[in-house]
């Protein structure tokens, strides 16, 4: 094809056509055009949640880089917005049962790494690109970019975003994954979609934490999603919120509305591994480094690492108040080095109870070093003192 400076609006316009028929070749399920304008509106939403104290500290930190596109690549004129459609229920889930509990990945982790399989597919459709238009300018983001997923395909007409601030699609509801890339084709771009979520405010109201803002923010801080994320201690408030979640949190989009009976099946990389996605927390306490890889490698909950999925773990044992997990949750406040899991493994004991978690609190209260985890002990103490 022409180089791209000699190409008319009508090439552009052409070529569009022809991106969009490739796209659907490669297994993309929606895809749109938009224009490369600087988010304006977003931008005064993200001070505004800067100020709030909302924000969760794993988003780009120049707010001037996530609302000007050119800030990332100069010569931008448009962004194409693709979306992929995940699973949003199991076949064949394993159960849970006394003395073996079973934690739940959000669904967003349940199969291959969305990163990879999105930028598998934005590097096909670059590579289309730079074969049809010599010299064209690209830039691909998933997730970890600067710009918002979100805001650009709500601009790019897949979709809008909701009161829950997830991306709501008319045909896979917010059961997607969202990437884009960036270039210096002037593409003719997409109109937005003209829906909203109307009088509906089940997301706010079912959020186990009341993340969710009126008027569509999320305090990063108060979410679920966020917390179990976190490498240290989660704080005491939240704790009780987490249930057996051991990443993520699927709440806000279990209960919308748009998402009723919908559930995507084709991607045969995002089929869960049951065992992966709803395993079993007692051996997570013990898990190795190694046997972490094995089982969660592959999936996009492994990028903080083991210890939050086995702090989580624990919270999900304190959850259920499994008795048998007693003698496990003893050997993590006594022997592991991690001062985040023995004040947790604290915090359990003192929720389950027992003879044999109280007389291990005591026992621990006299050799911990710990300041931080000495309060846990005690605390966790004193409540089973005001129960008792």
């Amino acid at each position: 094809m022409e180089q791209q400076h000699e190409m008319t609006a009508t090439d552009w316009s052409r070529l569009k056509q022809g991106v969009i028929r490739y796209a659907h070749d490669i297994g993309i399920d929606k895809i749109g055009f938009a224009a490369a304008d600087p988010f304006l509106v977003l931008k005064e939403r993200l001070y505004k949640h800067r100020e709030l104290g909302y924000e969760s500290g794993f988003e780009e930190k120049d707010i001037e880089k996530r609302a000007h596109p050119e800030h990332t690549l100069p010569e931008v004129k448009s962004i194409i917005a693709i979306a992929l459609a995940y699973p949003s229920r199991m076949e064949s889930p394993p159960k849970s049962e006394q003395g073996n509990y079973r934690g739940i990945m959000a669904r967003v982790s349940w199969g291959e790494d969305y990163h990879h399989v999105l930028r598998d597919r934005l590097k096909k459709l670059e590579q289309f690109l730079h074969e049809k238009v010599p010299g064209i300018r690209t830039e691909i983001m998933v997730d970890t970019g600067a710009l918002s997923d979100r805001a650009v395909a709500e601009r790019a007409g897949l979709g809008w975003v909701g009161k829950n601030t997830s991306l709501i699609t008319p045909e896979f509801g917010s059961w997607v994954y969202l990437g884009e890339m960036l270039t210096s084709a002037p593409f003719p771009p997409d109109q937005p979609v003209i829906e909203d979520c109307g009088d509906c405010t089940l997301c706010i109201d079912f959020c186990p934490t009341g993340a969710i803002v009126q008027g569509g923010q999320l305090n990063s801080q108060r979410c679920v999603a966020f917390l179990t994320q976190l490498k240290d201690e989660i704080p005491e408030e939240f704790r009780p919120a987490i249930g057996n979640r051991l990443y993520g949190c699927d709440t806000c989009q279990q209960v919308c509305p748009k998402n009723r009976k919908l559930n995507f099946t084709h991607h045969p990389e995002f089929t869960p591994d049951p065992e992966a996605a709803k395993p079993l927390l007692k051996p997570l306490l013990t898990i190795s480094k190694k046997q972490f890889a094995s089982t969660f490698g592959r999936t996009s909950g492994a990028w903080r690492g083991k210890k939050p999925i086995q702090r989580n773990a624990i919270l999900a044992l304190a959850h259920f108040k499994d008795k048998s997990a007693v003698p496990d949750i003893i050997r993590v406040l006594t022997e592991d080095e991690r001062p985040a899991l023995r004040s947790t493994a604290a915090w359990a004991l003192g929720r389950i109870g027992g003879d044999e978690a109280i007389l291990a609190l005591k026992k621990a209260k006299t050799r911990e070093k710990e300041e931080t985890v000495r309060q846990e002990i005690e605390k966790a103490l004193l409540s089973r003192e005001n129960v008792e």
